[in-house]
């Protein structure tokens, strides 16, 4: 086996999950992750742990369901449920034989399958949970690089020094822990604002995501004014989203556009009430990741960029005296920051052109 799944193997069961003996876990792989859950299995075996390998989501097995299924019948599956309520720690794979499996669902039963699944999802969101990413040949086509250059990409990003990374990051959790206001502007086309004041911001080092790379909190949900052009792809339930343009007034998106698959786009926000307004700011941080794949697990933590995601707020970065903005739905999309951009925080420029102030090469 190539070291280098061993290596993530290692990496999530001693870094992002902390794996004890007696641990009861499950592991979504799909088929063409088996080497990862195999060595996976290897490990946790080795720290006397339990691991139940599960079929992964959003492959053909999935499509075939969700294009059979009455829509209108969809309920939330109380197995699957009670199989994550007796879980100690969750881990679930992504990679794809072919990324487009499921872009024939109709956006009606994507968006009964997630309030249907939310139970489910909140469950695995309150347990010890990883998501990572193999590097198949699907997510390699996606991705347009050789499977040869999509593994070396991956690994690169994952297997690394984690303490470093995190106390890269904390430089920049510390200017925004405790501000009150954040403005993002990119060229024309983007001036947004949003309160942040007493969010919890949070450093992601590879725990619940592999890998890490960014650092995110939760916007006020009615404080959000502007508009922002996303002028990075998305890429939803296999459909590619372009140019997405969202104005908010009030904290609600009031206007959208997308210069391609507006209905995709327009199926997310009209999804629930809280799919119209923002639940995370979050700023891309992980150097090694220099390349746009068409995967936000890794597109989300380019140092030269920021995300934004409609939907549901992570309970994390909320005090236990507020309320989260919640919804059936979480979408990430990205601006680019590198070029006639800035990100300010309380009035001042804490990065310019997708350099940040305590990086060589700032200018104020």
């Amino acid at each position: 086996m190539d070291e280098r799944i061993r290596n993530h193997a290692e990496t999530i069961v001693d870094h992002s999950l902390d794996i004890e003996a007696g641990d009861t876990v499950v592991v979504r792989s799909p088929t063409v992750s088996d080497d990862l859950a195999v060595a996976l299995s290897e490990a946790l075996g080795e720290r006397g742990a339990f691991p139940l390998v599960t079929a992964g989501r959003r492959d053909k097995k999935q499509a075939a369901f969700l294009r059979s299924v009455d829509a209108d019948a969809l309920e939330t599956p109380e197995h699957e449920q009670a199989l994550f309520e007796a879980s100690d720690a969750i881990v679930h794979i992504r990679g794809h034989e072919n990324a487009s499996d499921m872009s024939d669902i109709s956006a009606e039963t994507h968006a009964a399958y997630r309030q249907a699944y939310q139970p489910i999802q909140q469950e695995i969101l309150s347990s010890r949970w990883c998501l990572t990413q193999y590097p198949s040949p699907g997510s390699a086509q996606l991705a347009e690089m050789s499977t040869d250059a999509y593994e070396e990409f991956v690994y690169s990003a994952m297997n690394k020094d984690w303490d470093e990374q995190r106390e890269f990051q904390e430089q920049m959790v510390e200017i925004l822990d405790p501000a009150d206001e954040v403005r993002i502007v990119s060229g024309e086309t983007t001036d947004l604002t949003m309160s942040v004041a007493d969010m919890k911001t949070i450093n992601d080092e590879g725990k619940n995501n592999l890998p890490g790379g960014e650092v995110f909190t939760a916007p006020i949900p009615d404080s959000v004014e502007g508009e922002v052009l996303f002028d990075k792809p998305l890429v939803h339930q296999g459909n590619i989203v372009e140019n997405v343009w969202l104005k908010f007034e009030n904290g609600e998106v009031i206007d959208f556009s997308a210069d391609k698959n507006e209905d995709v786009l327009a199926g997310v926000l009209d999804t629930d009430d809280g799919a119209r307004r923002l639940g995370e700011l979050g700023i891309g941080m992980n150097r090694d990741i220099d390349e746009f794949t068409y995967n936000m697990l890794f597109d989300e933590k380019m140092g030269d960029t920021v995300h934004l995601a409609v939907g549901m707020a992570y309970d994390i970065c909320v005090p236990d005296d507020r309320e989260p903005n919640e919804s059936a739905v979480h979408v990430d999309i990205i601006v680019d920051m590198s070029e006639d951009s800035f990100i300010e925080v309380d009035g001042e420029i804490v990065q310019r052109n997708g350099t940040f102030r305590f990086e060589d090469g700032f200018e104020e």
